[in-house]
């Protein structure tokens, strides 16, 4: 589904849930859809289950997720505006943290571009 960074400082969870995120907002994961169980998705990326589950919690009391006991975890129905904002709400605790750490907005510009680049969505800033 997609890989880790066990380098980064950014936690695994965090990781997890983010590429989640990124993944609803570009269209490959859509409502009702199935996301990976605990223990397949710990074993595709290499890490611990715990790591898998805390990310899944977060997301499920984000409510991005629903969990049906005995059947998984699905892709909940989005409100646009409330889902962009939240997502927008984390963005801004992600940069305000990077210029806290004396990440330059030139810096985080040219990441803006490079991720935009990755997944597909060419806006330059």
């Amino acid at each position: 589904m997609f890989s880790i960074d066990l380098t980064s400082r950014i936690p695994i969870y965090e990781q997890i849930y983010e590429k989640i995120i990124g993944l609803i907002l570009n269209g490959t994961l859509k409502e009702n859809d199935q996301l990976p169980s605990v223990r397949s998705l710990a074993k595709s990326t290499g890490v611990n289950p715990n790591t898998v589950a805390k990310a899944y919690q977060e997301l499920e009391r984000n409510k991005i997720i629903y969990s049906v006991p005995g059947r998984g975890s699905f892709i909940s129905a989005q409100d646009n505006d409330e889902f962009r904002a939240k997502v927008l709400e984390d963005f801004d605790s992600a940069v305000n943290e990077a210029l806290d750490r004396g990440i330059t907005t030139s810096e985080l510009k040219d990441r803006l571009d490079t991720l935009g680049s990755a997944f597909g969505k060419e806006n330059k800033i």
